[in-house]
């Protein structure tokens, strides 16, 4: 997919599938070496879910490091978010066999239970893109990625109350496809959903948000003051453990600049 023909889906429709992101020669064993570090690292809780979610993972895992940078997914990135644009979360998730539907929500810093959060409504600006790198091939049957196509245009979504049920169907709902190595590319205010899982297989991927050079990530950072003074408010926030420098120094240099912001203190 060429670039203006992506910049134009995402506009539109509020997310595009680009193929080929990661070659064919590599996907299984990148695949492979996230399953094994989701299972040495995934949270409890999302496990009795039937998910596997591992914040911050390239602090614990490097295998993705030689493609979140490239340049043909930096110049889609650059084209909606501006220049110099970095990464604010990575994140392992893996659909295991038998999870359950999610609910309806648009990912931060749009979801309405989030202490980060922008109030609604909020304006119809690109402010923050969600990928998820497809180490299994998505499908309707082990769970491709639930959307509400163009849903990215309204200024709210079903975290807040606004008269659709987050654990409904929605009428224009798909499931996103795409084969192993693509990477599935959100306006982070689109309307998404976990989807279950009908397969004997687990549908593997890593979600990698990028937001532009202006926007405050601090809130995600445990220990930081600004997290601090959002979480006194008492509502949930995510959270994204920080790069330690020997990790940072071991990545590709064009890597880099999207993780520098992320460095331990």
């Amino acid at each position: 997919m060429e670039i203006r023909q992506a910049l134009a889906r995402v506009a539109m429709d509020g997310f595009c599938v680009v193929e080929g992101a990661i070659p064919t020669t590599d996907v299984v064993a990148v695949r492979e070496s996230v399953e094994r570090t989701t299972a040495d690292y995934g949270r409890e809780d999302a496990r009795d879910q039937g998910i596997g979610h591992v914040p911050g993972f390239m602090r614990y895992n490097q295998s993705l490091a030689p493609y979140v940078a490239d340049p043909r997914l930096m110049a889609l990135i650059g084209g909606l978010l501006g220049p110099e644009a970095r990464v604010s979360f990575m994140t392992a998730t893996i659909n295991y066999p038998g999870n359950p539907r999610g609910s309806w929500h648009a990912d931060w810093p749009f979801n309405q239970k989030n202490a980060g959060r922008i109030p609604t409504p909020y304006p119809d600006v690109v402010m923050h893109l969600t990928t998820l790198w497809m180490l299994s091939p998505f499908t309707y049957a082990n769970g491709g990625t639930l959307l509400v196509p163009g849903s990215h245009r309204q200024s709210t979504n079903p975290t807040a109350d606004m008269g659709v049920s987050p654990d409904a169907a929605y009428p224009t709902e798909i499931n996103v496809t795409g084969p192993a190595g693509s990477v599935l590319i959100l306006d982070s205010r689109i309307w998404h959903a976990t989807a279950a899982n009908q397969t004997d297989q687990p549908r593997v991927s890593v979600v990698v948000r990028y937001a532009p050079w202006w926007l405050n990530t601090r809130v995600l950072m445990p220990g930081s003051a600004e997290r601090a003074r959002l979480m006194a408010s008492g509502r949930t926030e995510n959270d994204q453990p920080p790069l330690p420098s020997v990790v940072y120094e071991n990545l590709p240099e064009m890597t880099k600049p999207l993780f520098a912001h992320w460095l331990e203190d």
